[in-house]
C-alpha cells in the first residue's frame, strides 16, 4: 500500500473531495491540518515547491499536486498505479 500524505484545512471543499476519492479507493492517508498555520504549513510549502493552496497531496513522498491534479490522474488511469492498486 502506498504512503499517502495530505495537507488540508478544516473547511476546504477541495480537501474533502480529495479525501473522499482516497477513501472510496480504500486508501488510508496521513492528514496534516494546517488550518492554524504553523510549522507544518511551512513544511508543506517547502515540500510542494512553493505551493500554498490546499490540499497538497504526496504519494510515497512524490508531490502530485492538489485535488484537481489527483482527479486528473484518476481520469487518465494513472492514479491507481501510484496507489499500487493494479
Amino acid at each position: 500500500m502506498a504512503r499517502i500524505e495530505i495537507y488540508t484545512k478544516a473547511f476546504c471543499p477541495y480537501c474533502h473531495r480529495a479525501k473522499d476519492l482516497l477513501t472510496a479507493k480504500g486508501q488510508a492517508f496521513e492528514e496534516y491540518d494546517i488550518s492554524m498555520g504553523g510549522p507544518q504549513r511551512a513544511e508543506m510549502i517547502e515540500r510542494a515547491n512553493g505551493g500554498t493552496t490546499v490540499p497538497q497531496i504526496f504519494i510515497d513522498g512524490r508531490h502530485i499536486g492538489g485535488c484537481d491534479d489527483m482527479m486528473a490522474l484518476d481520469r487518465a488511469g494513472k492514479l491507481d498505479p501510484l496507489l499500487n492498486l493494479q
